[in-house]
C-alpha cells in the first residue's frame, strides 16, 4: 500500500471492467491505448491497478504485462500527477517484474519516450530494437503504438 497525506492506494490485478478507467488514465498520461482492450480480453489480469481510497472509478496508477511466449512487454506504466514521487510507480513496476519472474519469463522489454532514466533502477538497460525478440517486436506497442524514436529497454530475469 502506498500512502500520500491521508490518501492510500491499494494495488490489485485488473479485471475486464477496469478497461474504461485504465484507458482514461493512459490517455490523460499521454500514453497509447492501442492493444489495451485486446490484452484485457485475452487476460483480464494483465494489468495491475492502484486504487486510491475514495475514488471508485479512477486509478492512481496502472502498469501492464503483455506476455509474448518466453518474454514479456512492460507497458502502460502511468501514475496520476498527485501520486508521483511517493513510490507508487516503483510499487507498480516491482509488482510487474515479480509477476514476470513468477511466470518464468526470460526477459522483460519496454519502450519509452520519457522515462529512460527511470527504469535502470529496476535493472533495465537500453538495447537496440534489433535485439528485441520477434514475438515482442511484433506487438502493437512496437509496431504502431510507440514511435520508432522510443528507447527500447530490457531486463533479463
Amino acid at each position: 500500500m502506498t500512502t500520500i497525506g491521508s490518501g492510500e492506494a491499494t494495488i490489485r490485478r485488473s479485471t475486464r471492467e477496469d478497461l474504461p478507467a485504465i484507458a482514461r488514465l493512459l490517455v490523460e498520461s499521454g500514453l497509447p491505448t492501442a492493444g489495451v482492450a485486446q490484452m484485457l480480453a485475452a487476460d483480464p489480469a494483465s494489468f495491475v491497478v492502484a486504487e486510491a481510497s475514495g475514488t471508485a472509478s479512477d486509478f492512481a496508477g496502472v502498469a501492464g504485462l503483455e506476455v509474448c511466449c518466453d518474454n514479456a512487454l512492460l507497458r502502460s506504466v502511468a501514475v496520476r500527477p498527485e501520486w508521483r514521487g511517493h513510490g507508487l510507480g516503483a510499487d507498480l513496476v516491482t509488482r510487474i517484474v515479480s509477476d514476470a519472474e513468477s511466470r518464468g519469463i526470460h526477459a522483460l522489454y519496454l519502450l519509452t519516450l520519457t522515462a529512460e532514466r527511470y527504469f535502470p533502477r529496476f535493472g533495465f538497460e537500453r538495447v537496440e530494437r534489433g535485439e528485441v525478440p520477434s514475438e515482442v517486436a511484433e506487438t502493437v506497442e512496437f509496431q504502431s503504438a510507440c514511435p520508432s524514436t522510443a528507447a527500447a529497454m530490457r531486463r533479463v530475469l
